[in-house]
This record gives C-alpha cells, sequence and structure tokens, in this order.
C-alpha cells in the first residue's frame, strides 16, 4: 500500500455550507448565520457537489465586491473532495518537487502554460534533459472507486489531447495526468458517456505514445491538510477499440536547460500554505 504522504496544510479553513451556485465562477455558501459569495476555480459541473446544505470548506480571500471566500473541498466520504484545481496543480507541484511522483523522478519544472501549438499546455518539464509536455486535469466525478474526467462535454480537453498526440507522434515525451482528488479512490477512467469524442481521443493517444498518469489525494478536514495517497493510480480505458496500433516515433531528444528557483506555487492568491517534509 503507497505511503500516506502530507504535501501542504490549509491555514485558517471554515466550515461552510452550499446554498447554490450563482455561476461558473462563484457559489452562494452559509457560514455561521450568514450568507456568502464564494469564487469557485473549478469549471467542471459539480452537480453531484453543489447540493443545497452539503458540507464543504472554504477560506476567506480579499475581493471587496465579488467573493468574500474560496470554496476548496467538498465532505465526501468523511474526508474531503479537493475541487479547487489551483490547490490541485499545487499538490502536483509539491509532490514533484519534493519527489513524490516515482515516475517524475529527475524531473523538474521548465515553464507554466507553455506554448504548444495552438494551445497552451500546463507544464513543460525536463527529465534529465529531455524536454517532457504534461497537462493536468482535475478528476473529481466518482463511480464507485473510480475517479472520472470529465463531467461534461471538454473541447479544450480534447484539444489538449490532440495537441500531445501530435507532439507523441514526433517522438517528443508527453504525459497526461489526471489529479483524482477523492479519497478512497482505486483507480481513474475517463467518462465515455460525458464525451465519446474525448474518450476514444484518449486511446488514441495512448497507442500513440502519450502516458496516461493519475494521481490519488484528497483533503483532510480533521488536521487541515492535502494528501497524496497514490502516487500512481491505475488508468483503465476499458475494452479496446479494435483499431491497430499506431506506430509510435522513437524518442526524439530535445534538451532544456531547468530554471532555477525552487517552487513557485500554483495558487493565485496572498494565502500561505504550509508544506509537509
Amino acid at each position: 500500500m503507497p505511503e500516506l504522504v502530507k504535501l501542504f496544510q490549509i491555514e485558517d479553513p471554515l466550515e461552510c455550507r452550499i446554498r447554490e451556485r450563482l455561476n461558473r465562477f462563484v457559489v452562494l455558501i452559509a457560514a455561521g448565520e450568514r450568507e456568502y459569495r464564494a469564487h469557485l476555480t473549478n469549471t467542471g459541473r459539480l452537480s453531484e457537489f453543489m447540493i443545497t446544505g452539503q458540507r464543504a470548506f472554504c477560506f476567506k480571500t480579499y475581493h471587496p465586491g465579488t467573493t468574500d471566500f474560496r470554496l476548496f473541498a467538498i465532505e465526501e466520504h468523511g474526508l474531503g473532495a479537493l475541487i479547487d484545481t489551483w490547490l490541485q496543480m499545487t499538490a502536483f507541484e509539491v509532490a514533484l518537487n519534493s519527489g513524490r511522483i516515482p515516475w517524475l523522478a529527475n524531473c523538474g519544472i521548465v515553464k507554466r502554460n507553455a506554448q504548444l501549438g495552438a494551445s497552451r499546455i500546463d507544464y513543460l518539464l525536463t527529465c534529465g534533459g529531455t524536454a517532457l509536455y504534461l497537462e493536468v486535469k482535475s478528476a473529481v466525478l466518482r463511480e464507485g472507486t473510480y475517479a472520472l474526467y470529465p463531467d461534461c462535454p471538454s473541447e479544450r480537453g480534447r484539444k489538449h489531447i490532440r495537441e500531445l498526440l501530435r507532439i507523441a507522434r514526433d517522438g517528443v515525451q508527453a504525459k497526461l495526468v489526471f489529479m483524482a482528488a477523492l479519497p478512497n479512490v482505486t483507480a481513474f477512467k475517463p467518462n465515455r458517456g460525458a464525451d465519446l469524442e474525448l474518450f476514444e481521443a484518449l486511446k488514441v493517444a495512448r497507442d500513440s505514445g502519450v502516458d496516461l498518469k493519475a494521481l490519488g489525494l484528497y483533503y483532510h478536514p480533521d488536521d487541515a491538510w492535502v494528501y497524496l495517497y497514490d502516487p500512481e493510480l491505475p488508468v483503465s480505458l476499458g475494452t479496446q477499440s479494435g483499431q491497430s496500433k499506431i506506430h509510435k516515433a522513437p524518442l526524439k531528444k530535445v534538451y532544456y536547460e531547468q530554471e532555477s528557483g525552487g517552487l513557485h506555487t500554483a495558487v493565485h492568491t496572498t494565502r500561505r500554505i504550509t508544506r509537509g517534509s
């Protein structure tokens, strides 16, 4: 069983309750006897979480006239589903920089939001001097013990897959990482019912050399820490399409020098987080 790893701690979290989702980015919450507007970074539907009265977790922000809090986690199985995409990215970076992801050993961040064709990909990494393009996707929809992505049709997701597929066919390293930010998950699988085209694109991408990975993490409300509980969850694409496997091009060595300066948090906020050892 993988080791349970503390990644970082949220300062001064506040228990709150969902009232309603006002739009893609704002949720009405109740804390104490008052109602507030909370910022939501995750633009997925999240319909299984946006339920009136649902226990959730927020922290104070400073955006007068817009939102008072940020909604970052929802109670799930007695723990917390980490729905905040910025905190998911922070979890990925802390895990990477602390050597907690075995399949990214000897890798470091060169650039965030790296231009790749007509898209921007979350990370350009260097692994032993070789370039690796890596995109992160939030998987917080549950089906039994599976984490799923997406929870609605995603043209943006399909576009990113096409770009990774293109470079993988040219022999450049490419990875797609699903952040299964739910407790008690044993594997990841794509949500075929939400976006069949994306599901099929993932199978072609995998067969063309795009490496599909998943990380398991959750938020623990008792101590306010975000935990990594599995650095390599199984990825299941189900029944094969029956198409012949597409030829993978020989690995192309593209070299970059790693930027110095250590970890730059992915959280766009003035709040501080405490990192684990």
